[in-house]
């Protein structure tokens, strides 16, 4: 575990239940953080969370003194787009059911974003994370995808991590529901688990997939996703996942930690370790 550990270069942190709770930062995170870059571990937030887009991801991050640059962050909404730039350029005009935050980002990476009109035909169907979602909205995406249209959804959660006392439905739930009325689930779902939320991270940091290390509070996106890419899987137990939920999953993470404070100590102990030895 050591070794593994010492080996590892950059992290991947999952935001939402990781860094934060809804609004709440906690209290060990910019210490933890400021650790890291002590000790010489970068790090990229990783998000599922499709609501905002990255600008506003920034201004959140920025409003709570993380100082976080674009380049530390990856969230699946830019997951998506760099999906459809690299896999299917063909898909232009898009209906998207999400935020105008988001509808926004696509618009200003070249997409056309069509309107809530069936004569408004799009090239495919987007489903995402909507805050502000309005039946209408839901109506003509269930309408597109019932029409056979290329459809792909964000990520796949089914609720938000919240510290508000209500339940936040999130994209995997609202894919449910266009399946319900039409039979018919996303052709792709994107976010995590998919490798692909990793693999940019990898690519632009030069690094081995044993060099980085996956933070996160779900097991079956942040923790499946550690272990599809080869990652280092740390799972923290200060968001959704409880220890009766690491008992009874049958592949564990390689590491679980109360908190990322914590995760820290473990990290300086392992490449004082390495010094030494």
């Amino acid at each position: 575990m050591s070794k593994q550990l010492a080996d590892i270069r950059h992290l991947a942190l999952d935001m939402d239940g990781t860094i934060y709770s809804g609004g709440t930062l906690f209290p060990w995170t910019k210490p933890f953080l400021e650790r890291m870059t002590r000790l010489g571990i970068g790090y990229t937030f990783l998000t599922n969370n499709s609501s905002k887009s990255a600008r506003d991801y920034l201004a959140k991050l920025d409003a709570l003194d993380l100082g976080v640059g674009p380049d530390q962050l990856f969230t699946s909404g830019l997951c998506m787009i760099e999906y459809l730039r690299s896999h299917r350029p063909d898909f232009k005009r898009l209906y998207i059911l999400g935020t105008e935050s988001l509808r926004t980002e696509f618009s200003e990476q070249g997409f056309t974003v069509v309107g809530n009109s069936a004569d408004d035909e799009p090239d495919a169907l987007i489903v995402a994370f909507d805050t502000a979602l309005e039946y209408a909205d839901l109506c003509m995406a269930t309408y597109w995808a019932g029409q056979g249209k290329p459809y792909l959804a964000t990520h796949p959660d089914k609720i938000c991590p919240t510290d508000l006392k209500t339940v936040l439905v999130d994209c995997g739930a609202v894919c449910d529901c266009i399946e319900s009325a039409t039979g018919r689930a996303p052709d792709l779902v994107l976010g995590k688990p998919h490798a692909s939320m990793l693999e940019g991270i990898l690519a632009r940091h030069e690094l081995e997939p044993h060099q980085l290390g996956m933070v996160g509070d779900r097991l079956y996106t942040d923790i499946a996703m550690a272990e599809a890419s080869g990652a280092f899987g740390v799972l923290v137990l200060s968001g959704e996942a409880t220890a009766a939920d690491v008992a009874a999953c049958p592949i564990p993470p390689d590491l679980v930690v109360p908190d990322i404070g914590e995760l820290g100590n473990r990290l300086a102990d392992a490449l004082e370790k390495s010094r030494r030895a």
